[in-house]
C-alpha cells in the first residue's frame, strides 16, 4: 500500500470539509447581511487566505481520525494481551458502574455518559476478540461510523456557521459559547426558529450519501491494515504537519487585518474563532449592543452620580462622623436562592440559623444578584461595577489593579484575606485575588489533619470556619483591623457533606441537604466566633454569590436572581432594608456604616443615603437587565432592546416585602429616558474596563 493510499481517509475527508467551507464562503460573501462591496484584492484574501487556514484547522481537528486509525490493528486480539486489555475495561467498567468512582463526585450526567462509552468500548472489544471471522465486517462498520461522524460534524458545523451569520453577521464568537452553556434556551430556540425536522431529515440523507462515496475511496486502509514500520511513518508525517498546524493557524489569525470587518470574519475559520471565544471569554459591549455617544452616556449616568466628572465614575465619598475601623468578615454563600429562606415563603426550616440571624441583622429584602454564575457573585461585591458582557471580569486577563473594595480596606490600613476551601485556581480566583491585593488562603493551606471532609469542590465549611477563626485570631494579634471575604463551597452539586450534622444525610446528595448543612456550618461558624476577642469588634456581611437555578419562562426571570443579604454587628441596629438595589451595592453601603472616607471609582453606592436612586442589575453573559421604576429593560446582542413591566404576583402567607414573583409583561411604548439608563450604565462600565480607566488610583 503507496503512502498515498494510506493517507484516503484523511485526504477524501480533508477535500469534503474544504468543498463546504468554500461554499460557505460563498453563500455568506452574498448573504443579505453581508451590507459590504469587496475589491478584487479582499475577495482573494478571503478565499485564498481563507483556505489555507482551513488546511491547517482540518489538520488539528483530524487528530482523533488519526488515533483512532492508528490503533486498528489484529495483534492486540492475540493471547494474552487481548484478555488483558479486555479484563482492565471490564474492571473500568465496574468502577464506574459502582456509583463511588471519581466521575461520581461531579454529579450530573457525566457518569453516565463514561460509563456508557467504556460500556461500549468494552462489548466492541469483546466482539472482535471473540469473534474472529466477523472481525473484518465489524471492523468495517465501525470505520464506517467514524467517516459518517466526520461528514456529519462538517455538514453541521457549516448549518450552525451559516445561521450564526444569519444572525449576528460575524463567524463564532463568544456568543456561541454561551449557547453551550444555556443549552435548554438554545435548543427551544431552535426547535420553534427553524424547520429542525426536515434539516436534520437532508442533513443525515447528505451524509450517507457523502460518506458512501468516501467510504469507497477510503476502505483500503483498514482492507489493508497498515504495518507497525507503515504506521511509524503515518505518525510523524502527522504529528509534522500537526506541529507545523499549531503555528500556522494563530499566524494566519494576524491577518484577518483589514479595517473591512466582513472582510476579516469572512477570512477567519469559524471552528478556530469558537477556540478563541473559549480563550478570549470576550463580548464586545460597543459592537454588539445599542450605544449613546460617549459623552452622552456619561451626562445621563451623571444623573445617578451628580458628583462625578468628565468620562469616568471617579468621586469623593465622605462622611460626617469618624471612621469606624472595624474588622469586617465577608461571607459569600454558594447557590443561596431567596426562597431557601422562611421569610420568603420556604417551609422546609433549611435555613433556621440565617432565618435568626436575619432578624438581628440589618437586612436588605430587595436586593438582586448581577448574574448566576459565582465568578459575577464574586466580581459584584469585589469591584461593584455592573456585570459587562461576556466573561467575568475575574476570568479575563486583564483582571489585576482593580479599583476594589479590598483596595480600599488596604488604604485603611486593612489585612486583607480571600478564603476558599477548594482550589482558589478554579474559575481564575487566586489569579484575580492576589492580583488585586489580597492573600489567598485556599486548600492548599490546610493541613492533613484540619480537613475531616471533603469534596471534589474542596474541603466542607465546617473545615473552611474553622481554619478562618484559625486565622483571624492570629491577625487579632497583630492589633490592625482584617478583612477577610470567605467563600462557602459545600451548597455545590453534588451536595455531599459530613454525616450526622443535620437530619438530612450527607450522602443522600440533595439539594435541601446541602443548603441545611451550609446553615448549620455557619452557624457553628458563629459560635466560634462569638468566643473570640474580636467578635463584638467585626462586622459580618453575607450574601449569596447568585441563585441555586437561573432558568425560567422569561428572559431574565427575577426571582432566579433575587438573594439575602444582610449586616450583623452588634451595634448595628436591626433593621430592614426594603429599597430596590443590587448586589454591586452592599460593600458601598457597609462603607457608608463604617464611615469611610474614600474616593470612589464604584457604580456600586450607599443605598442608606438619601439621594439613592433605587435601581439593579441583573444578567446572563450577553443579556444585560436593568430594573427601575418597575420596569425591565434588557440589552441583548444585535442591538436589540426589550422592556417589560413588572407585575407583582402574590403568594399567599408571604410579607410584602419578601415577594419575589412577577409577570413580565411586554411594554407597548418604549421608555426611552430607562433605555438610555441601561445603556449608560452598561457602555460606561465597558468602557472604564475597556480604557483601563477602572484601575485603582
Amino acid at each position: 500500500m503507496t503512502l498515498y493510499k494510506k493517507l484516503s481517509p484523511f485526504y477524501n475527508l480533508a477535500l469534503f470539509y474544504f468543498i463546504i467551507s468554500f461554499v460557505l464562503r460563498i453563500v455568506l460573501f452574498f448573504h443579505p447581511i453581508t451590507q459590504s462591496s469587496f475589491t478584487i484584492f479582499e475577495s482573494l484574501k478571503i478565499f485564498t487566505l481563507g483556505l489555507i487556514s482551513d488546511v491547517f484547522v482540518f489538520v488539528v481537528a483530524s487528530i482523533f481520525l488519526w488515533m483512532y486509525l492508528i490503533f486498528i490493528s489484529n495483534l492486540k486480539y492475540n493471547k494474552p494481551s487481548g484478555y488483558i486489555i479486555l479484563g482492565i475495561f471490564t474492571a473500568l467498567f465496574l468502577y464506574v458502574a459502582s456509583g463511588k468512582s471519581i466521575f461520581d463526585e461531579y454529579g450530573g450526567a457525566l457518569p453516565k455518559i463514561v460509563l456508557i462509552f467504556i460500556g461500549i468500548k468494552t462489548i466492541l472489544f469483546a466482539l472482535l476478540l471473540f469473534l474472529p471471522k466477523l472481525r473484518a465486517k465489524i471492523r468495517f462498520w465501525l470505520f464506517a461510523f467514524v467517516i459518517f461522524l466526520y461528514v456529519f460534524l462538517i455538514l453541521q458545523n457549516g448549518l450552525s456557521e451559516y445561521f450564526f451569520w444569519n444572525e449576528f453577521g460575524v463567524k463564532y464568537n463568544f456568543i456561541a459559547v454561551n449557547y453551550l452553556i444555556y443549552t435548554n434556551e438554545v435548543i427551544g430556540n431552535i426547535m420553534q426558529s427553524y424547520p429542525v425536522i426536515p434539516l436534520f431529515s437532508a442533513l443525515f440523507l447528505i451524509t450517507g450519501i457523502v460518506t458512501y462515496f468516501i467510504l469507497k475511496n477510503s476502505k483500503n486502509f483498514i482492507n489493508e491494515i497498515p504495518t507497525l514500520n507503515e504506521k511509524i511513518k503515518l505518525t510523524v508525517l502527522y504529528l509534522g504537519l500537526f506541529s507545523v498546524s499549531l503555528i500556522a493557524i494563530p499566524t494566519f489569525a494576524k491577518t484577518e487585518n483589514s479595517k473591512n470587518i466582513f472582510v476579516n470574519e469572512l477570512q477567519a475559520n469559524g471552528l478556530y474563532k469558537f477556540y478563541l471565544a473559549f480563550e478570549n471569554n470576550k463580548l464586545d459591549y460597543f459592537k454588539f449592543y445599542k450605544t449613546l455617544p460617549e459623552k452622552e452616556a456619561f451626562s445621563v449616568l451623571k444623573q445617578q452620580f451628580p458628583n462625578i466628572t468628565e468620562e469616568n465614575t471617579k468621586q469623593t465619598i465622605s462622611s460626617d462622623s469618624t471612621e469606624n475601623h472595624k474588622n469586617v468578615v465577608l461571607i459569600t454563600i454558594e447557590s443561596l436562592s431567596a426562597d431557601f429562606m422562611k421569610a420568603y415563603g420556604n417551609e422546609q426550616n433549611i435555613t433556621p440559623f440565617l432565618d435568626s440571624l436575619s432578624q438581628k441583622s440589618l437586612q436588605f429584602t430587595n436586593l438582586y444578584a448581577a448574574g448566576n454564575r459565582t465568578v459575577r457573585g464574586l466580581e459584584a461585591v469585589t469591584l461593584c461595577l455592573p456585570p459587562t458582557a461576556g466573561e467575568s471580569v475575574v476570568k479575563r486577563e486583564d483582571n489585576k489593579n482593580k479599583f476594589s473594595t479590598g483596595f480600599i480596606f488596604k488604604q485603611k490600613g486593612y489585612d486583607v484575606k480571600f478564603m476558599y476551601g477548594g482550589d482558589a485556581f478554579f474559575d481564575n480566583m487566586q489569579d484575580f485575588y492576589s492580583g488585586n491585593g489580597y492573600t489567598i488562603v485556599d486548600q492548599s493551606s490546610f493541613s492533613p489533619e484540619e480537613i475531616t471532609f471533603s469534596n471534589v469542590w474542596g474541603v466542607c465549611d465546617e473545615d473552611m470556619y474553622n481554619k478562618a477563626v484559625e486565622v483571624m485570631n492570629a491577625e487579632a494579634k497583630e492589633n490592625k483591623p482584617f478583612f477577610n471575604h470567605i467563600m462557602t463551597v459545600s451548597n455545590h452539586r453534588p451536595f455531599t457533606y459530613p454525616n450526622n450534622k443535620i437530619d438530612i444525610p450527607g450522602d443522600i446528595k440533595s439539594r435541601d441537604g446541602g443548603v441545611k448543612y451550609t446553615d448549620f456550618a455557619l452557624r457553628k461558624f458563629f459560635e466560634m466566633a462569638s468566643k473570640q476577642s474580636w467578635f463584638k469588634n467585626t462586622v459580618f456581611v453575607i450574601v449569596a454569590d447568585h441563585c441555586a437555578s437561573s432558568a425560567g419562562k422569561t428572559q431574565l426571570p427575577l426571582d432566579k436572581y433575587r438573594i439575602p443579604a444582610f449586616i450583623y454587628n452588634s451595634d448595628i441596629k436591626p433593621e430592614k432594608c426594603n429599597k430596590l438595589m443590587s448586589q454591586i451595592d452592599l460593600m458601598p453601603t457597609l462603607f457608608g456604616l463604617l464611615h469611610f472616607d474614600y474616593e470612589s471609582k464604584f457604580f456600586g453606592q450607599d443605598v442608606l443615603k438619601p439621594d439613592y436612586k433605587p435601581r439593579a442589575f441583573i444578567a446572563t453573559y450577553q443579556d444585560l437587565g436593568l430594573i427601575k421604576d418597575n420596569v425591565l429593560t434588557i440589552l441583548s446582542p444585535k442591538k436589540v432592546v426589550k422592556q417589560f413591566n413588572l407585575k407583582l404576583k402574590p403568594k399567599a402567607g408571604i410579607q410584602n416585602d419578601y415577594q419575589i414573583y412577577y409577570d413580565e409583561i411586554p411594554l407597548k411604548t418604549e421608555r426611552t429616558d430607562l433605555v438610555n439608563n441601561a445603556v449608560s450604565f452598561y457602555q460606561s462600565a465597558s468602557y472604564m474596563l475597556k480604557n483601563k480607566k477602572y484601575q485603582k488610583f
